[in-house]
């Protein structure tokens, strides 16, 4: 029996698979990581003896404390997140809302662009609830809008606090900031014919320029316009957010106050709080997953310096606060997107599609066909879990 010899040109007609032009990215992304560790080595190491002997002495009712604290924080952004959904007409239960603030967190603090997955994770969900794009992009806005007012909040108290000035104007432009946005937003919604005729003013220009008809894009002026018309953020409304905000903010300045307890510091509160704002400012510099070493650096510094406690005290409570608003938060974060978001990431491609089919449909003034009464339609995916009948 012959053994049949393989072709050597078999595979001639395959393309030899070539290396990505920034092949190289991967590659210095772990060596700066590698290279952001080992500095933090370095700088921490004077003080290690000491942090490890406090971190041995841990108050274990402290650590449980902080470890509550953060898990309010988070669910108090649930809360704002639910609650700004309300106000579009998207109803969804709150454990619902806080699994997706988990898993959000986690990819913000994770991944390389962190912010991006997240931003986009969160506007998928969202979606699946029912949110309309305006809707769902108005929640987001919202609410980063009120996270960084309530930030600059709590800088402004701390500088208050330990005798600094602050500028009238700055502290004026970030609290009249949000509620002229918030005015803004309840005033496009009652008043959906005003913007409708500035709109239809600036695209008639816009249009005749273009040599197009005066009409071209009135109809999906008028389609956003109905989904903010439905955004009707009242008084209440607004006030739970408000208050929800606050809760947000409070634990997690807790949790920071809970780990100086916890390693026997006691931290004046001006300097916790300018530590507070400092390391939370630092983490949206995308220099590193969850601002890795920057954060930590930051938090070390802020609180040797201002809070008044020990550079060894402040190694060890940078430690504890990081391990559980970012590296234990991380841990239940990916647990909960395995658990429950993982197989919708398999249905992305269909969901999209029937997302995209219903809205070009609804932008051109008809309803998406029916399989079941229109035999000329085309199939319809089924329906992903949690989606939107």
């Amino acid at each position: 029996m012959v053994t049949p010899q393989p072709d050597p040109n078999a595979d001639a007609g395959v393309p030899e698979r070539r290396r990505g032009r920034f092949w190289w990215v991967k590659w210095a992304a772990g060596v700066l990581v590698v290279a952001l560790l080992f500095a933090e080595g370095v700088y921490l190491w004077p003080r290690l003896h000491e942090s490890w002997r406090a971190l041995t002495e841990i108050h274990w009712g402290w650590l449980a404390a902080c470890i509550l604290a953060q898990a309010v924080s988070l669910s108090g952004y649930g809360r704002v997140q639910k609650q700004l959904l309300h106000a579009g007409g998207v109803d969804v239960i709150q454990r619902k809302s806080v699994a997706v603030v988990y898993a959000s967190t986690a990819m913000a603090v994770t991944l390389p662009a962190g912010q991006v997955f997240s931003t986009a994770f969160t506007y998928r969900e969202t979606r699946r609830w029912g949110a309309s794009p305006v809707v769902a992009s108005w929640q987001l806005a919202i609410s980063g809008v009120i996270a960084a007012a309530g930030l600059a909040l709590i800088g402004f108290g701390g500088a208050l606090l330990v005798g600094g000035s602050v500028s009238p104007f700055t502290l004026t432009f970030s609290v009249f900031g949000l509620i002229a946005l918030v005015v803004a937003v309840r005033y496009v919604s009652s008043h959906p014919s005003s913007i409708e005729s500035g709109a239809r003013w600036v695209l008639v220009r816009v249009n005749s320029m273009r040599g197009k008809p005066a009409d071209t894009g009135m109809h999906a002026v008028r389609e956003t316009l109905a989904q903010l018309e439905s955004v009707q953020l009242g008084k209440k409304d607004g006030a739970i957010t408000l208050c929800w905000s606050a809760v947000h903010r409070i634990g997690d300045v807790a949790c920071l106050a809970f780990a100086c307890y916890a390693i026997g510091a006691d931290p004046l509160l001006s300097g916790l709080l300018i530590a507070f704002a400092a390391g939370k400012a630092v983490a949206t510099i995308p220099l590193a997953p969850g601002g890795l070493v920057f954060v930590d650096a930051t938090l070390i510094a802020t609180l040797t310096t201002a809070a008044s406690i020990s550079a060894s005290q402040a190694v060890a409570a940078a430690f504890v606060y990081r391990g559980v608003s970012f590296i234990l938060v991380a841990l239940v974060g990916w647990v909960v997107f395995l658990f429950l978001f993982r197989g919708h990431q398999h249905e992305d491609l269909e969901f999209d599609v029937e997302l995209e089919r219903a809205e070009q449909q609804s932008l051109q003034g008809r309803q998406p066909a029916d399989p079941l009464t229109d035999p000329a339609a085309e199939p319809r995916p089924a329906s992903p879990p949690g989606a939107p009948d």
